[in-house]
């Protein structure tokens, strides 16, 4: 199965770090943690992150998440999207990507995940 990224606050992250886990805001709130495949990820980034700073993908290894990841379409946008029913397991973070803005306040792919 391919990676699954999600986008966080840096901080975020390190906090995480920290307490073993991982969980987003969206995990109180709407039960689950979002996520995007490498194709789907700059929809997002683009319409909710824009040119918000201090930002990192995570890339996260599905087969190494113990709650349960259901790909539904939440928003009726005709896209499937990744979400994870749970804490996400540090061990389970394949790499933490740098996800800056362009100077224009858009995202683009970093480059170790362009196909």
């Amino acid at each position: 199965m391919a990676i699954i990224l999600h986008i966080t606050q840096e901080s975020d992250w390190l906090a995480a770090v920290s307490a073993g886990f991982y969980h987003s805001d969206s995990l109180e709130t709407e039960g689950f943690i979002h996520c995007s495949t490498v194709e789907q990820v700059l929809g997002p980034a683009n319409a909710m992150f824009y040119g918000q700073d201090g930002l990192v993908l995570l890339a996260v290894d599905p087969g190494q998440v113990s709650a349960p990841i259901v790909y539904e379409d939440c928003y009726e946008s005709g896209q499937e999207f990744p979400h994870i029913y749970g804490p996400l397991e540090i061990e389970a973070v394949m790499a933490v990507i740098a996800f800056p803005p362009q100077d224009d306040g858009r995202f683009i792919l970093p480059k170790i995940l362009e196909t």
